[in-house]
């Protein structure tokens, strides 16, 4: 099988294919004039010298018929008359033929002379530079032109491929969650300026992200606020609760109750982090003995459901708190949505969290945690992972989800924290 050709991943650029283009049709162009004009000044040089060949010639055949001397130039059977003209002369017509004499350029006039050729020949030397001369004109002004051309077109390109790189860079600002960032194209600010197609992007990107900011906006203010009323009617109806006498109803009234409430703490920790007003308390924090609190307060215990494995302890500066609300979110989701045993290890910063059961779901490998999706289970509101991927953010800290290959199974939550302060 022939192997494809692949071109270099600059030339798939737009400025190398415009250019491209530019060369290719300037180069065809001039190929067509300059093949025009060669053969336009060709076919008259040629013509002039033609004529003055069979003037000669009329002259030579009078002198010759009144058996007078011959005129210069002119003679019969002379040597280095080209066969063909000599055949045809000799074969009663006449006819002109381009040839050489003496290594010189000469147009050739011939004519039947008593079975023999009468032919004269004039000088073609000066014609024949004078079209190398032209021909040399041509590329050269061509080339010229050429160049002239790309310049002038790699300017405009690169001004245009400029300001596409510019709107390109504000689309990836605004899809990392940038939702300030702005084109503001000059063109699209002053309406006596001609619009293009870019402007009109441009404007148009722009247009969508003050919308969609607009809208996170809306969403994010009406989570707080109805997290914030839930906040009190929840406080009394905890409390409330707590004074049923006890028995199988009353324990479900206050499970209910405290899912209500935590909900409700979620809803508003995922608008803070929505408006960005978190801050970090950081402070010198061991990553093995946080992991050890974590996995013995989600309940199960180191020893029957969550285990430590400490590869290698580090001291690292960061928010305790947070840190400890990240990990007890994969934690407390592992043991919810796996199987055990659920294995924390501790690797320097890195700490990973897995399970033994079916792994996460596609769309979370792929896209991250989804806010109340829970696919494949009713469990949960979707907020555990989501608040997780959050706090890691303000932390600086990197959080992937993957499922294992190995014949174990499960879901495998990575979270790797930015620096390390000590060992």
């Amino acid at each position: 099988m022939t192997p494809r050709l692949r071109l270099r991943r600059w030339t798939a650029s737009l400025t190398w294919k415009a250019l491209a283009f530019i060369t290719v049709m300037c180069c065809g162009l001039a190929a067509l004039l300059g093949a025009l004009v060669h053969n336009s000044v060709t076919h008259q040089t040629v013509s002039d010298a033609r004529s003055r060949a069979l003037v000669r010639l009329d002259d030579a055949v009078g002198a010759y018929e009144a058996g007078d001397r011959l005129p210069p130039n002119a003679g019969i059977d002379p040597a280095g008359l080209p066969d063909a003209l000599r055949r045809l002369a000799e074969s009663g017509r006449r006819g002109t033929m381009l040839g050489e004499a003496d290594g010189y350029p000469t147009m050739w006039a011939a004519a039947p002379a008593d079975g023999h050729a009468l032919a004269v020949q004039i000088d073609y030397a000066q014609s024949a530079a004078t079209i190398e001369g032209l021909d040399r004109a041509i590329l050269g002004s061509s080339a010229l032109a050429i160049g002239v051309t790309l310049a002038v077109g790699a300017v405009a390109i690169t001004r245009v491929t400029r300001r596409l790189h510019t709107t390109a860079r504000v689309a990836r600002r605004i899809s990392a969650g940038d939702l300030d960032a702005r084109v503001d194209d000059p063109r699209t600010g002053d309406p006596s300026r001609p619009q293009d197609e870019v402007a009109a992007v441009a404007a148009a990107l722009d247009t969508m992200a003050s919308t969609l900011q607009r809208k996170l906006l809306s969403e994010q203010r009406f989570t707080a606020d109805v997290a914030h009323e839930l906040r009190t009617p929840l406080t009394g109806l905890h409390a409330a609760a707590e004074l049923l006498p006890p028995g199988r109803p009353t324990e479900l009234v206050q499970d209910r109750v405290a899912a209500l409430r935590t909900l409700t703490e979620d809803l508003l920790e995922i608008s803070r982090l929505d408006a960005g007003s978190e801050r970090l308390d950081v402070e010198a924090t061991w990553v093995a003995a946080l992991a050890e609190r974590v996995a013995t307060g989600t309940g199960t215990g180191t020893g029957t459901g969550t285990e430590v494995r400490v590869v290698r302890d580090a001291c690292v500066e960061t928010d305790r708190r947070r840190l400890e609300r990240v990990l007890g979110n994969l934690v407390a989701n592992a043991h919810k949505h796996g199987r055990a045993p659920v294995v924390v290890t501790v690797d320097g910063a890195v700490l990973t969290v897995r399970d033994h059961g079916d792994g996460f779901p596609e769309y979370l490998v792929v896209d991250g945690p989804q806010r109340f999706r829970t696919e494949g289970s009713t469990k949960g509101h979707g907020l555990g992972l989501t608040i997780a991927v959050g706090q890691a953010e303000v932390l600086g800290a990197g959080l992937s989800f993957s499922n294992s290959d190995d014949s174990g199974g499960g879901a495998v939550a990575v979270l790797r924290l930015p620096a390390e302060g000590g060992e």
